[in-house]
């Protein structure tokens, strides 16, 4: 057996993205030759192709998640703020009618 020869289930991750890479611009008669080479079929190309696929997409799907809780814990968040100013603003109008009426204190 040659060295680039092993089995199909003994490629590394990154053995089968090279090899994605390398077949996906060969014709097809290219490509059954450079199989033969690399002792493996195309059937392997594929399903390597969709393990991809489905690790990308898991992948993101992971990262979806995190986005939209970092989203809801930041709108939570924002609205707590907002209460606070508004509650902020409502005590600064009452302080300036109650000065308004009884006067400003002063300071001794």
């Amino acid at each position: 057996m040659a060295k680039h020869e092993k089995r199909p289930h003994d490629w590394t991750r990154e053995e089968r993205l090279n090899a994605l890479l390398e077949s996906a611009k060969l014709s097809e008669e290219e490509l059954g030759a450079w199989c033969r080479q690399k002792g493996i079929h195309t059937h392997h190309l594929e399903k390597w192709r969709k393990e991809l696929a489905q690790e990308q997409s898991s992948g993101q799907d992971g990262n979806a998640r995190k986005l939209k809780k970092e989203v809801k814990d930041l709108k939570k968040e924002l609205n707590r703020k907002d209460k606070a100013l508004a509650e902020t603003g409502a005590l600064l109008a009452l302080k300036k009618k109650v000065d308004a009426i009884w006067g400003e204190e002063e300071d001794n």
